[in-house]
């Protein structure tokens, strides 16, 4: 029963994303990305601006792949390399603000959802289920390490979803 409950609920962001994706708001939009695209920007973004060989690794293909994916990314404006501060020959890969409105969409709904959830269930409620999906984020998902989040999210608001 669990496990029927979290999936629904993983599945209905997703389709709540494309369906927004594929709504006649977003196809006046220059939506340029494949789907293939849309995940590797989905990928860098949730690494915290990784370097290309970083990139490579997590997805497990060839640098130059990686090079091809990024370098495609950046010629339609979705991504960017940004000089390391610390070792000048290292770029990292940072999204664009047309990806981060193009990001958004998902975001304005999980907004949506968490303020939901503060009307529905008591503040006691929430600490729990808050506690509880930082448990399994940190400790019971240990494969796919994360960059730890800023409390307040930079991801610049768009229209609302």
């Amino acid at each position: 029963m669990l496990q029927d409950s979290f999936e629904q609920i993983y599945t209905k962001f997703k389709l709540h994303f494309y369906r927004q994706v594929f709504s006649s708001s977003l196809q006046s939009r220059e939506a340029t990305l494949t789907t293939v695209e849309t995940f590797c920007m989905e990928i860098i973004h949730a690494m915290g601006n990784p370097t290309i060989n970083e990139f490579a690794n997590f997805i497990e293909i060839s640098s130059p792949n990686a090079a091809y994916k990024v370098n495609s990314l950046i010629q339609k404006g979705y991504l960017e390399k940004v000089r390391s501060e610390n070792d000048r020959r290292e770029y990292h890969l940072h999204p664009t603000q047309k990806y981060l409105d193009y990001y958004n969409v998902s975001y304005n709904y999980l907004d949506k959802v968490m303020e939901r959830i503060a009307e529905h269930f008591s503040a006691q409620e929430t600490a729990q289920l808050s506690y509880m999906l930082e448990t399994i984020c940190d400790e019971l998902m240990p494969e796919i390490p994360l960059p730890k989040l800023n409390p307040n999210r930079s991801i610049p608001k768009t229209e609302e979803v």
